[in-house]
């Protein structure tokens, strides 16, 4: 039996429910509802956001609840609930001044809060624990608003390297942390960054969805597009953004071993539109794809890449693709980081372009049925379950404390 069962959860965080993208936090709502009942709250609509997308579905459909037309509160499954606030915030990350800035962010989290109670009362939920996804202003009060018999900080994303979140964030953040009861992490990185403001801070690792990505599935088929293209093949899955990404490492391989296929799936930004890579010849652009058809275009590479470059937003971050590459029984190329450390043993690890050329040379000589079984029995002891009871273990451990 799981550790924590019969409780009370209540979520909050950066994305909401009806998201278009994966979401770590969703998918540990779901586990977390298995034995527990979840209250899961969207974040407030602010003011900037409510003006600039009034003509989108999202937005209309909070105004009205907003304006009462509508029930904010939702039942997904008999231990889920979907909560849309009934409140708008002001936007105010624009103002520099800290101080200024709290003083009304303390206004909007009253105003979050007074909404959160409202969905509470409903469900008579009591001594319930808060979650907090790394949602660094909008609830850094709701541990004095809500009074909830545990609070806990999720981090899994170094925020504060970004100018959104660090303005204000790096002041924000550390504090948040301090005053949570505990803080769970889901890179070796993140966890350490917390355990300098709390000693209640533990890395629980990460989950994955296999069912998407499994090879031994016969409806997963290797796109047209893709399998017209000369193998071999090294393919990187993902949102393509040059703060994440190292351009050079791609432009080194491409130029490198021009007898080698490099393909891109995923949304460019600016900076990878201007790219040189556009001009080569054996690099191919796929464009954005839907979430439920990436793992056949996997299925078609040889070698899966992540490339990342390394700064202070991509540092810390668990890549979460390189599970959805390994339960594909990919050999897979990465840069070293600090996250990458738990894949060691499964991932060929790049510190230089030159590694890349070198490593892909080996992957592609050494790759065999039995490494690809070895991969995908690795990946999976990275379930969203594991994750979860990792989380509890940390609850049980400060709660026996206290």
């Amino acid at each position: 039996m799981p550790i924590l069962e019969n409780r009370d959860i209540v979520i909050v965080g950066q994305q909401p429910w009806d998201t278009s993208i994966g979401s770590n936090c969703k998918d540990l709502a779901l586990e977390f509802s298995k034995h527990n009942r979840v209250l899961y709250v969207n974040a407030p609509l602010d003011r900037r956001t409510g003006f600039q997308q009034r003509h989108t579905e999202g937005v209309k459909k909070r105004m009205r609840i907003i304006a009462g037309e509508e029930d904010g509160l939702e039942q997904l499954t008999p231990n889920l609930w979907i909560f849309y606030p009934d409140a708008i915030v002001e936007s105010i990350n624009w103002i520099r001044i800290t101080a200024i800035f709290r003083m009304l962010n303390r206004i909007n989290n009253k105003r979050f809060a007074k909404s959160i109670k409202t969905a509470i009362s409903k469900l008579s939920f009591k001594n319930f624990v808060l979650f907090n996804d790394n949602d660094i202003f909008r609830s850094y009060h709701l541990k004095d608003y809500l009074t909830p018999s545990l609070s806990i900080y999720y981090s899994r994303d170094y925020m504060i390297a970004t100018p959104y979140w660090g303005r204000h964030g790096k002041q924000l953040e550390p504090e948040l942390i301090e005053n949570s009861d505990l803080c769970v992490a889901n890179s070796v990185y993140l966890a350490n960054y917390c355990r300098q403001y709390n000693p209640n801070s533990f890395y629980v690792g990460q989950g994955c969805d296999f069912e998407m990505f499994n090879d031994g599935d016969d409806r997963i088929q290797v796109p047209s597009a893709l399998a017209a293209i000369q193998k071999p093949i090294l393919g990187y899955v993902g949102a393509i953004l040059s703060i994440r990404l190292d351009e050079n490492i791609l432009l080194h391989l491409a130029k490198e071993r021009p007898d080698w296929s490099i393909v891109l799936v995923g949304p460019e930004d600016d900076d990878f539109k201007k790219s040189e890579l556009h001009q080569l010849k054996n690099v191919h652009f796929l464009g954005p794809q839907k979430p439920e058809t990436l793992s056949s275009y996997i299925k078609g590479f040889d070698i899966c890449l992540n490339p990342q470059g390394v700064n202070p937003l991509t540092i810390g971050n668990y890549p979460r693709k390189i599970d959805e590459y390994l339960a594909m029984g990919k050999p897979t190329l990465a840069t070293k980081t600090e996250a990458i450390s738990v894949f060691k043993d499964y991932v060929y690890i790049a510190e230089t372009p030159q590694d890349y050329i070198k490593l892909a040379e080996k992957a592609l000589a050494e790759n065999s049925s039995e490494l690809a079984r070895q991969r995908i029995a690795f990946a999976k002891t990275h379930t969203w379950e594991k994750n979860v009871e990792e989380i509890y273990k940390a609850i049980d451990q400060v709660e026996k404390k206290r």
